[in-house]
């Protein structure tokens, strides 16, 4: 007999207990749809977080000071004229709030509304559907006039396109120049519930000089860590001569990216390894199980070897079952793990993304399982005594 022949016995074995071979498999089904359920939310969020990322920009270099420090706009053209790396830099600074009124209508967008200048639109990937964006000139006359979103438009004026209509700020009369294509959430941030005003304007409105943030483009992503170092290298410079502490943290995509990456590998690491317990368990399952059936099938061994059967036939047979039930509940449980998936995110907010590669672990586990767990009851098999066998009751 060869390894072949033994599926079917082994099949014919498994379907004659269907109950207990199903009360078997359980564990490694449990155990497979576990790991695959676990490592495709953990994935499906990694997905939607690295869209965001990326939905921040392209190439973004993230400037922000420490507390006790601060920025201008100065800081800005000194790292576009020192850094050569760099395509852009945009400063930005946040309003106190943001309540606005037009007409009877009143609104209050999520995030306060934000100074910027024009480059913030091109470092940020925002488009104009309608209008214009913040140009110079509207900087250097700190001209009341603002770009909104799509959400802002709709909940503020009853109109489609309110390009030229007038709209109050806190209090400060404000003229729309632009509607903002719609851009989605990202990060905690809803793009469409902005409005961006000239950066000149809001510090008059803020009675201060200072900005926020400054968001900067290297001019390619081979030159984004190249950038970063440089401009750490410049403020460090600038913190030996104060005696101080670094006074900013500078921070690249491809650094959120990477960091997101190890962490989200980690997790579904720890998330596989959790569940594949359940495999480990289901493992112990099949060799109880198969020490029973060499218990109840003794005499069958006993009239196999009596008849010429060798001990490496006995051996495979016992094997082979214990694999095809290893199998099987490995194929049921890839089958529970992405129909769970599905189910998971077709009726919750969290994100699904099935990994190939932890079903392909998962399955290929589950085929180990049952060659390991399987050895000891087919070795003991095999090693009985053909004249003990046949005498046993």
């Amino acid at each position: 007999m060869n390894w072949l022949q033994g599926i079917p016995l082994a099949w014919e074995g498994i379907k004659s207990n269907k109950l207990r071979s199903f009360l078997t498999m359980l564990g490694i089904i449990i155990g497979v749809g576990a790991v695959i359920s676990l490592v495709s939310v953990a994935q499906g969020a990694s997905s939607r977080i690295t869209a965001q990322l990326e939905n921040l920009g392209t190439n973004l270099i993230l400037i922000t000071p420490f507390r006790g420090t601060d920025l201008t706009e100065q800081d800005a053209a000194e790292l576009m004229e020192r850094v050569s790396s760099l395509r852009q830099a945009a400063p930005i600074l946040g309003l106190a709030s943001s309540s606005l009124q037009a007409g009877g209508n009143e609104y209050e967008p999520l995030m306060p509304g934000q100074g910027v200048t024009p480059e913030y639109a091109e470092v940020r990937d925002f488009k104009v559907a309608v209008g214009r964006f913040i140009r110079k000139e509207d900087l250097e006359t700190r001209a009341k006039v603002a770009v909104i979103g799509r959400k802002v438009a709709d909940g503020l004026f009853n109109l489609p396109y309110p390009i030229g209509q007038e709209f109050w700020l806190d209090g400060h009369p404000m003229l729309v120049v632009g509607i903002l294509e719609s851009k989605g959430a990202s990060m905690g941030q809803d793009y469409d519930d902005m409005v961006f005003i000239p950066l000149s304007t809001a510090q008059r409105f803020n009675r201060s000089a200072t900005v926020s943030t400054i968001y900067a483009q290297a001019r390619n992503k081979d030159v984004a860590e190249l950038a970063v170092n440089h401009i750490t290298a410049i403020y460090q410079v600038k913190s030996r001569r104060t005696g101080g502490q670094l006074p900013i943290r500078v921070t690249s995509q491809d650094q959120l990216l990477s960091t997101l990456s190890t962490t989200t590998q980690t997790l579904s690491l720890m998330l596989g390894a959790i569940a594949g317990i359940s495999l480990l368990v289901g493992g112990i399952g099949i060799m109880n199980i198969m020490l029973v059936s060499v218990t109840e099938r003794t005499r069958e061994i006993g009239i196999r070897k009596a008849i010429g059967a060798k001990k490496r036939f006995i051996l495979a047979q016992f094997l082979v079952e214990s694999i095809v039930i290893s199998l099987t509940g490995g194929l049921l449980g890839i089958m529970l793990g992405v129909g769970g998936s599905m189910l998971i995110g077709r009726f919750s907010v969290l994100p699904v993304a099935v990994s190939l590669p932890a079903v392909a672990v998962s399955f290929t586990f589950a085929a180990l399982i049952g060659l390991f767990f399987g050895v000891y009851p087919a070795m003991k098999a095999a090693n009985l005594d053909p004249i003990e066998a046949l005498r046993y009751q």
